[in-house]
């Protein structure tokens, strides 16, 4: 008779484990759909051809210059301090005003 009721403890005690396992299981699936929300993104603004120039009355002013190397056509990205062609790598440093 004793056996029977060990047994039956045993059964009871692996049942309860399971279930605490499953609700685990539950909660880690919910947290992982928690999880998946994506947050939105602010979209860029696309610079295209109006950062390059200005419009001065009936004429064109050009914001960026051309690379030395590479010609009409190849804008210089401005990086602060200096000028950097994309496409061969050319770097032309502006000049630093000294204050004499």
């Amino acid at each position: 008779m004793s056996e029977k009721v060990k047994k039956t403890e045993k059964v009871e005690k692996v049942e309860k484990v399971k279930e605490v396992e499953e609700e685990k299981v539950e909660e880690k699936k919910e947290e992982k759909k928690e999880k998946k929300k994506k947050v939105e993104k602010k979209k860029r603004k696309r610079k295209g051809f109006f950062s390059h120039y200005k419009i001065e009355g009936d004429s064109f002013k050009r914001l960026l210059p051309f690379c030395e190397r590479c010609g009409i056509g190849y804008f210089m990205a401005d990086h602060g301090n200096r000028y950097t062609c994309g496409h061969c790598g050319f770097t032309r440093y502006k000049p630093t005003e000294t204050g004499e």
